[in-house]
């Protein structure tokens, strides 16, 4: 290395520098002013526009009129296309060229029918390489299409990111030219670049902060940017500071490329078709040019519509895969909300994505990805090990408000005892840029020192798609072995969690859900997208229920397998976790919305199959929580949950002398509703913040007083009316069925207001530390104190279909059909009903709104008293289905010998044998039982599989008297193949 020069003060050597790279200061004499050569401008431009996303074919056939460069294209969300015909000059000989596009939309470049290049500016993607070094041989003219989406990075919010769309954005075009790239100039920038934020970031402590300091001084002092030939001198000290070795004990990062596209969010679905077709082209491209690169590559869904749109890159992704540099990573169809999609909904997922990568690639995948999630349900462990997945990558807990989560690689334990191995980036994105910034705070950050030595970076533009860049790369390549620097290595997700695996006896174990601190009002944004989503799992349930007892009895009747998997698809769809979460503009609740009608219309119009068949409670077995279908004598058929339990006081318990105690305190009113200020920080339709609670209103003016609807006999109800704030109303009946032990509430709220939130409250008189709720294939507890912070920064929490709050041999249950949001402090049950934000969807949930909720109090156990059972009818009502009782005898098609076990799936097996079933169980009770499956079913053979229908070593169950013979433990959920005879 040179001296240091005599006389070099920090500040003015690192802002001299800083001035040599600038993109603003003294470009005509320093540096990065070189890095473009001759320009030239296109022969000709021309351009159509279009409301529609069209395909190539079609586009190149419309009459195009002319266009120039400081023209402005739009509204938004329309769609241009530029034909750019070029003629690149012969003195260019010798010469890397590039075509230059800068615009504020999304563009792609066509070349010959296919697409080569995606151009977005937000991305630092605004050049097309056409040669690296033009020979005579090459083309000189050509003719390029750019089609350019009327949209930026992040959609097109009015003032800020998260606003509602600005339907009349323009979008300027501000350069289109073909320039001479020099590529000389191009590596010293970066050689400087990493010298610079060396000499500012390692602090003035650090003797390496003045060696790379000095060097790039000196750097500058050797380089003359009229003469390139001073350049490799230059050069030459950055190398040598590069070259200088870390020692063994070093962290090492391994660096991922990655693009998070969000599959729908600031824009629609099918921009998004889009958005994946520009940034893996972009990454196909430079993995031609860097074979060290990797790209982990998530979301089945997304795979399905390059494919199918773009089957030419689809193809260059095909191969690359086989190189094991595009990588498919995550196992699901695509990156679903954690929290509230149904236990089966989650198996669907991954069913459906690992199907997909192993007819596509050859191969599942090993580790489950899902970044940018609001939350991870405690069940995910065992159903990813269900699906052949013992690695875990996420990030998200890093936005917690409240507290800082303990560790960055761990194990994670689900409610049944599940583990899965489990790391979070220590630099808490997955975004990076390749800086030296993000390297030193990766090794920082991390948590676990001392426990591993090694961790993720993931690198690319995300969220709106881009990916990553070659200055990403080149920055990091610079960096792979560097005194001061952690190393940094170009890796594979696998490479990774095996080196973690080999450094694991030393990790901890967080047992329970991963609760995000923050974006819980996504458990209620969007109510009818919610209900939606809980309206089609059940109907889905319904139809594979009917068509697989249909099947099984022989007959004519066609198992509808093709049809049900694009249902489950679209469903799957939409439990993408800016979707089913209710965090997107109006147009993708328009499109979701639409696929849950048109599902519906389908599941209902000419799939529900003739057969028949009575609840194995009805001759003498134990209850069943299956949906059954039994014969209505000359009305025909309807699936009903079995059993109905007997009558029980639905405001009362007894104690032991035969008194009687009220379940509401004195004082207090049950179904209490409340409206609250609902004005978060920053992010709108994600976030309720805890001062909401500080706001509380008690909804107190009637419209309509209280009168019996209904008088008694089967049924009795009452009704009433309430407005609620200023310009909503809410109309409720409140029903009692005999033999029914909950209470129903049928609401229907016209929600008309702005950032408000509507709770509805039940304070019970019941003391106990923890509530129960719901989750997928289970329960867990959490605290109704606030005794730490992570007890109050779960302050707003989450169920499915039930919570409870129970002391000893009594308790209070809510019960829902499409809710979500939840809370209990003290002794109030609460639940969220609606949400009223302005961001991303200025209309959010302003509509009329229809649900049902119950209260249900109850002695003993909430398990005992079938609180479980309860909230499966309501959510799962008497379904008719017209036939003539003559044509199906009643016949018991399957029992469960013991209550705590729920038959929850009846299906064709994935492999479409005729007559094949899958049933799918679980523990719900949080026991250790055994349990006895009956069937009437045809079967020659039963054994147990995985969650992907694989059959499991050892798995075969023998045929006995009782059944079959089934073990479970805690929440365990098995799955079992049923084959029928040849």
């Amino acid at each position: 290395l040179r001296a240091a020069p005599p006389h070099c003060h920090r500040r003015t050597a690192l802002e001299r520098v800083e001035k040599f790279l600038s993109e603003i200061y003294f470009t005509d004499c320093n540096l990065r002013g070189r890095l473009f050569g001759d320009r030239c401008p296109p022969v000709s431009l021309s351009f159509f526009q279009t409301p529609r996303r069209i395909p190539y074919d079609e586009a190149v056939g419309q009459e195009f009129r002319p266009a120039k460069v400081g023209d402005s294209f739009g509204p938004t969300w329309e769609t241009c296309w530029f034909k750019v015909e070029l003629s690149i000059p012969q003195a260019w000989a010798g010469r890397e060229v590039h075509f230059v596009w800068e615009s504020d939309g999304e563009g792609m470049v066509w070349r010959d029918g296919q697409p080569v290049q995606g151009l977005t500016k937000e991305g630092e993607k605004t050049s097309y390489i056409l040669t690296s070094s033009l020979k005579e041989s090459e083309p000189h003219s050509l003719t390029l299409y750019v089609e350019l989406a009327c949209n930026g990075l992040f959609g097109a919010g009015k003032g800020s990111m998260i606003a509602p769309p600005d339907p009349d954005r323009r979008f300027t075009l501000s350069k289109a030219e073909l320039v001479i790239f020099n590529r000389d100039v191009y590596e010293l920038l970066v050689d400087l670049e990493i010298l610079l934020d060396m000499a500012q970031l390692l602090g003035e402590e650090n003797q390496r902060s003045f060696q790379a300091l000095y060097t790039a001084n000196q750097m500058v002092n050797m380089c003359d940017v009229t003469d390139p030939s001073t350049f490799p001198a230059a050069r030459d000290l950055a190398a040598a500071i590069f070259s200088q070795r870390n020692g063994e004990s070093q962290h090492t990062i391994h660096a991922v490329g990655h693009c998070h596209i969000d599959s729908a969010w600031l824009w629609p679905y099918e921009e998004t078709i889009r958005k994946c077709a520009r940034s893996w082209v972009t990454v196909v491209r430079l993995m031609e040019r860097n074979p060290e690169l990797t790209f982990a590559c998530s979301q089945a869904q997304q795979f399905e519509w390059v494919r199918t749109w773009y089957p030419g890159l689809y193809t260059q992704i095909q191969e690359f895969v086989a190189k094991e540099q595009f990588i498919p990573v995550g196992g699901t169809w695509v990156e679903m909300d954690g929290n509230l999609p149904s236990g089966e909904s989650m198996v669907r997922q991954f069913l459906q994505g690992q199907l997909f990568f192993q007819e596509q690639f050859g191969r599942i995948c090993s580790e489950f990805w899902l970044p940018d999630t609001f939350g991870y349900s405690a069940q995910l462990p065992q159903l990813m090990r269900g699906c052949g997945i013992r690695r875990f990558l996420t990030q998200k807990l890093s936005w917690n408000l409240v507290n800082t989560f303990p560790h960055h690689t761990f194990f994670w334990e689900g409610i049944d005892g599940s583990r899965v191995l489990t790391h979070f980036p220590p630099g808490d994105s997955y975004g990076m840029h390749g800086r030296v910034e993000e390297m030193l705070k990766t090794v920082k950050n991390n948590k676990d020192k001392g426990r591993v030595n090694h961790s993720a970076l993931l690198f690319g533009f995300g969220d709106g798609g881009g990916g990553p860049t070659q200055k990403m790369l080149d920055r990091m390549k610079r960096m792979s072995d560097t005194d001061g620097l952690p190393r940094v290595q170009i890796s594979t997700p696998d490479r990774l969690f095996s080196v973690l695996e080999k450094e694991s006896s030393q990790l901890c174990t967080w047992v329970g859900e991963l609760f995000l601190e923050l974006h819980n009002g996504t458990y209620t944004t969007q109510a009818q997208i919610k209900k939606g989503n809980r309206e089609c799992e059940r109907i889905l349930h319904d139809v594979e229920v009917l068509s697989t007892l249909a099947m099984a009895r022989g007959g004519m009747f066609q198992y509808p397998a093709s049809q049900l998997q694009q249902l489950w698809r679209l469903l799957l769809l939409n439990q993408f976790h800016d979707v089913l979460p209710g965090s997107c503009i109006q147009l993708v609740v328009e499109d979701a919305l639409q696929y849950y009608t048109g599902e519906q219309g389908v599941w209902l119009g000419g799939h529900v199959p003739i057969g028949a068949v009575r609840s194995g409670a009805d001759v003498g077995a134990e209850p069943l929580c299956f949906p059954a279908l039994v014969t209505v004598p000359s009305m025909g058929y309807a699936i009903v949950r079995e059993p109905l339990l007997p009558p029980q006081p639905v405001a009362v318990r007894k104690q032991e002398d035969g008194s009687i105690r009220e379940s509401v305190p004195d004082g207090c009113y049950a179904n209490q509703f409340a409206l609250f200020d609902d004005v978060p920080l920053y992010w709108d339709a994600w976030d309720v913040m805890d001062y909401h609670l500080e706001t509380r209103k008690p909804v107190t003016m009637l419209l309509k007083p209280l009168e019996i609807t209904l008088a008694g006999g089967l049924r009795g109800s009452v009704s009433f009316s309430l407005q609620i704030g200023k310009s909503s109303t809410l109309t409720q009946e409140i029903i009692l069925d005999a033999t029914c032990p909950y209470l129903r509430f049928l609401t229907q709220v016209e929600w008309k207001e702005a950032h408000k939130f509507l709770k509805v409250e039940f304070p019970v008189q019941v003391r106990s530390t923890n509530a129960t709720y719901e989750i997928q294939f289970g329960h867990l507890q959490r605290p109704t104190h606030w005794n730490t912070s992570w007890d109050w920064a779960r302050f707003e929490v989450w169920a499915h279909k039930w919570l409870d709050l129970s002391e000893h041999g009594f308790g209070v249950a809510l019960l829902n059909d499409c809710k979500y949001g939840a809370s209990a402090h003290g002794n109030i049950l609460s639940l969220s009903l609606l949400r009223a934000p302005k961001s991303p969807d200025a209309t959010a949930d302003i509509a009329h709104h229809q649900f049902t909720y119950a209260v249900m109090p109850h002695l003993g156990s909430f398990q005992d008293a079938g609180v479980i059972q309860c909230a499966y009818n309501m959510n799962f009502p008497l379904h008719a289905v017209p036939a003539s009782s003559a044509q199906c005898p009643a016949w018991s098609a399957f029992s469960v010998s013991s209550p705590a076990v729920v038959l929850e799936t009846v299906k064709q097996d994935r492999t479409h044998q005729p007559e094949a079933v899958v049933v799918r169980l679980y523990e719900a009770h949080g026991s250790t039982v055994v349990a006895w499956l009956q069937t009437s079913l045809p079967v020659k053979e039963a054994m147990l599989c995985d969650l992907l229908e694989r059959p499991a070593a050892q798995g075969r169950l023998p045929l006995e008297q009782r059944g079959m013979r089934l073990s479970f433990t805690p929440f365990r959920v098995l799955t079992v193949l049923l084959l029928p005879p040849a």
